[in-house]
């Protein structure tokens, strides 16, 4: 087996049929855009293909006839990758991560609530990561004081969704919002009115 095959095989991009590719007789041809320029004879489809100086791509296989669209090839793999990047993740918002050790300074432990009600406010879940370096990992309740300080700072504006658990040297916790806040732009709009 070629490298190149092997390569393709266990790629996580999916696999279009192009040009050549295509078997079926009709297809069901659109433009770059999407607009649907009819029902025609693959060999008609090709030749337009040709004529444009574009790629004919099989985007929905099963359907009859499989639907073709008309594009540069390139341009259409873009296009697929940029939907994935804008499709939103499952679960809710993002998950933000916050990283800390056990005997942070108090400015540090201030910063970093302050962007922990950031996201939090955002509408995002955020995980405590607490690191035990070296002999600390024999004192978790020092984690655990420090899950329960950002709790009673973080009242009203979340709730511990996931108690604390140490994992060899890490602790964690996810604090999750407790109602969907405002935004900047919803405070903005109802300050006008």
């Amino acid at each position: 087996m070629s490298k190149r095959y092997q390569k393709r095989r266990y790629s996580r991009e999916p696999y279009y049929k192009t040009n050549w590719a295509i078997r079926a007789q009709e297809v069901r041809l659109l433009d770059a855009k999407g607009k649907q320029i009819g029902v025609l004879s693959i060999e008609k489809a090709r030749e337009m293909a040709r004529e444009q100086e574009l790629d004919l791509i099989e985007i929905v296989e099963k359907a009859k006839p499989p639907v073709v669209k008309l594009i540069k090839f390139s341009k259409f793999k873009y296009l697929e990758k940029k939907k994935l990047k804008a499709k939103p993740k499952k679960g809710g918002g993002n998950l933000k991560e916050i990283r800390l050790t056990p005997f942070i300074g108090q400015k540090d432990l201030e910063i970093r609530l302050k962007r922990m009600k950031k996201f939090l406010t955002a509408g995002h879940k955020v995980k405590v990561s607490i690191k035990f370096i070296g002999r600390q990992v024999t004192k978790p309740e020092f984690g655990r004081k420090l899950v329960e300080r950002f709790q009673e700072e973080l009242e009203g504006i979340a709730i511990l969704e996931i108690n604390p658990k140490l994992v060899h040297k890490r602790m964690y916790a996810t604090f999750a919002p407790t109602k969907k806040t405002k935004t900047n732009k919803d405070e903005k709009s109802t300050q006008k009115t």
